[in-house]
């Protein structure tokens, strides 16, 4: 199968999207990817979703809510941060914005002096460090080749840094069977106890929610758009009775059932 994620070879998304599919084809941005999925031009698509230490990912949440899209599976895999760099000496560091924040307490003790530099991902980093003897790329420590040695390796803040991974479908492939579901709801209002509104009716039905994301619509100021992770399935009568009165809720603005997908740890 044909997949397409976050670019150039060698990024931690490379990596979760080989675990799914034999040929894997890049995009500068997490929005180029959901649309290529949406637009029917790529059967899957592989995002980053949430971060154990920093949290969520706000591209994909904005790209997940712009677009119709599916998601299938969630991969889960620990993240190791080397620092690899020409030589000893450098000036800047440049990664992805997530791995610089991940890797925040390392490099304030190390190299408090340093510039950090976000570039578009962990593989683009070291392509920097590769073309510039000043630059040092934080990514995964297998990145060293002959023009770029690793000089540390594990420098996240966190042993247990782990990133969940989206693998997006067509709509048309959207599954009910699984053991967690994610929506998105688009109240399209903004009162006192709206949120609570969204939430009881997974509470009341004893459904867990691992997740719960807003957004800014874009709309209007105060005015948002919500991400609920569930640790249930769509066929479940309980998740759908639940859904339902989210869209009793929401009849001014909409529900979007992502779908249900089951979990897999992947280590590299």
């Amino acid at each position: 199968m044909q997949a397409v994620t976050l670019g150039p070879e060698g990024t931690y998304s490379h990596r979760a999207a080989s675990a799914v599919a034999d040929e894997v084809e890049f995009r500068e941005s997490v929005a180029g990817i959901v649309e290529a999925v949406a637009s029917g031009r790529f059967p899957r698509g592989v995002v980053p979703i949430e971060n154990s230490i920093e949290g969520s990912v706000t591209e994909t949440l904005d790209a997940l809510a712009d677009h119709e899209v599916a998601v299938v599976k969630e991969i889960v895999t620990p993240i190791r941060h080397g620092l690899l760099a020409q030589g000893p000496e450098f000036t800047v560091v440049a990664s992805h914005s997530q791995a610089l924040a991940q890797c925040r307490e390392y490099l304030d003790a190390e190299y408090p002096s340093v510039k950090l530099e976000a570039t578009a991902s962990t593989a683009r980093g070291i392509q920097r460090a590769r073309e510039n003897p000043d630059v040092a790329a934080i990514g995964h420590p297998d990145n060293a080749d002959d023009e770029v040695q690793v000089l540390a390796e594990d420098i996240q803040d966190r042993t247990s840094n782990a990133t969940r991974f989206f693998v997006l479908a067509p709509v048309s492939d959207r599954s009910e069977a699984g053991g967690k579901s994610s929506v998105i709801v688009y109240p399209n209002a903004n009162y006192p106890g709206l949120l609570l509104e969204l939430l009881e009716p997974f509470a009341e039905r004893d459904i867990n929610l691992t997740r719960v994301e807003s957004r800014p619509s874009g709309e209007r100021l105060g005015d948002y758009v919500f991400h609920i992770d569930v640790s249930a399935g769509l066929y479940e009568d309980r998740t759908q009775e639940a859904l339902e009165v989210l869209e009793a809720i929401a009849e001014d603005g909409w529900v979007r059932r992502l779908g249900s997908y089951d979990s897999e740890h992947v280590l590299y």
